[in-house]
């Protein structure tokens, strides 16, 4: 667990005594490539698994003519879920989730990492390379994902009709095309890039700054540094990100449940829809939950992550003292 972190832990980027000599060439952080992906796996798991029910009912609220929900309020959206299907509508699409949050947050957290290693150039204070790194990982990420999360958006809805991952795969196949499930990729990237810079960046330096305020407690309260600087940087680029959202969600839901179909997967046309229909506010429909779900997300994903990457610098030491039982 995060709070078994110890001093031997701590990532040398943040070490008053850092020098870059001290990088390894093989490794960053003393983890392996596969190592990474692991604890980014896991991670991505827990935290989508934990926020799911605040996911659904943010894509309620931006599913424009999806019905029962007609209001944009949360607590009309999450009522009219309840009454209409139950607290089990909370967790429909939850399997879809599951088979692509792992691969996709494996992928997102390795290229991260590797990244950050190739930009910095041993750099712990270089903010634009944080933010490079985060967009290249979620460009490689979102390739993984996005077919995944149209099956779960579309699950999400009431009465979509569907009556499974495998039966959505199969129906969007027959009826749709292999395109459809990409049909939301360039908006996708287009949304995740200044999220994912947004994100890492905010987190890097939120973490660098909570620990050089009270360094000599760093090891002791190290899982708290990772959910605070993890909330606060989720926070900040879910409401900076809302519009493009809304466009995603209008595009992996199209056709379904009342839902407007688009002649194309352009991003200027979905938005002058949803003007149309429901103004400028619209396109910061389910911003509130959206924050919600990224703020604890992002500290639950970041402090497990790390918490990984500690596990497995404790299990390289072991393996290269002899130790490991």
């Amino acid at each position: 667990m995060a709070t078994d972190a110890t001093p031997k832990f701590k990532n040398p980027d943040f070490r008053p005594d850092f020098h870059p000599e001290q990088l390894t060439p093989s490794t960053h952080d003393g983890l392996h490539f596969w190592q990474f992906m692991i604890a980014g796996s896991v991670a991505g798991c827990i935290e989508h698994m934990a926020m799911f029910p605040v996911d659904t009912v943010k894509t309620h609220m931006q599913a424009l003519g999806s019905c029962p929900i007609k209001s944009v309020s949360v607590r009309q959206a999450l009522n009219s879920i309840l009454k209409s299907e139950g607290p089990s509508a909370l967790y429909r699409g939850i399997a879809a989730m599951g088979l692509g949050a792992g691969p996709a947050h494996a992928v997102y957290f390795s290229v991260y990492e590797t990244c950050k290693k190739r930009f910095s150039n041993g750099d712990p204070n270089n903010s634009l390379a944080h933010a490079a790194s985060g967009v290249c990982a979620t460009v490689a990420s979102d390739a993984v994902f996005t077919p995944m999360d149209m099956v779960k958006q579309r699950l999400q809805l009431s009465n979509s009709g569907y009556k499974g991952v495998w039966d959505c795969v199969k129906r969007v196949m027959s009826e749709e095309g292999f395109g459809a499930f990409y049909a939301s990729y360039r908006t996708t990237v287009l949304m995740n890039a200044p999220f994912t810079a947004v994100h890492f960046a905010t987190y890097e330096a939120a973490k660098k700054g909570l620990m050089e305020v009270s360094p000599e407690s760093v090891d002791d309260e190290r899982w708290v540094v990772h959910a605070t600087a993890g909330a606060a940087s989720g926070a900040l680029a879910a409401v900076v990100t809302t519009p493009l959202d809304v466009v995603k969600t209008q595009l992996q839901c199209q056709g379904v449940c009342g839902c407007d179909r688009f002649k194309s997967g352009s991003i200027g046309d979905v938005i002058k829809t949803i003007l149309r229909k429901d103004g400028y506010k619209g396109l910061m429909r389910g911003w509130i939950p959206r924050m919600l779900f990224h703020a604890p997300a992002a500290a639950i994903c970041w402090s497990t992550y790390e918490a990984g990457k500690s596990f497995f610098q404790d299990f390289n030491q072991q393996k290269d003292t002899g130790t490991v039982t």
